[in-house]
């Protein structure tokens, strides 16, 4: 089984370059804990929380069309419609349906499931597929 790294993308609207080319297909790796303190520390970001974005973007988005390297002017001239869509986009891949929890040592069973419960309350995975071994 191997572990996939980079996940494909194809933008609503797409980015239109300075010579007119659109841009729709794309290519987003797997962010590292890096890849999402480093915008922190920029003044862009401390100014405008909301531009955190546009960095972190940057840095995970390997190929856009023909474009190999990504840059914050280029996630800004991204229509409003494509950046929600990569906002989504990243969200559900870093939800993975597969995910497990694993509690280790002298807890029970119904605290471990109330406290995990009030943590993820937010998270909305896939209930149906869900399964808990050994049966509680």
């Amino acid at each position: 089984m191997t572990f996939q790294t980079e996940f494909p993308f194809s933008l609503p609207r797409g980015y239109r370059d300075a010579d007119g080319t659109l841009h729709r297909e794309g290519l987003m790796r797997l962010a590292t804990a890096y890849d999402e303190i480093v915008p922190l520390k920029e003044a862009r970001v401390q100014a405008n929380p909301a531009y955190l974005v546009m960095i972190l973007f940057s840095r995970v988005i390997t190929k856009l069309g023909d474009l190999t390297h990504i840059t914050p002017k280029i996630i800004e001239g991204l229509y409003a419609v494509d950046l929600a869509y990569l906002q989504d986009f990243y969200r559900r891949t870093y939800r993975p349906g597969g995910a497990a929890v694993v509690v280790v040592g002298d807890v029970s069973a119904a605290r471990a499931r109330e406290r995990f419960g009030r943590a993820l309350a937010a998270w909305q995975g896939p209930a149906a597929n869900a399964f808990v071994y050994p049966p509680f």
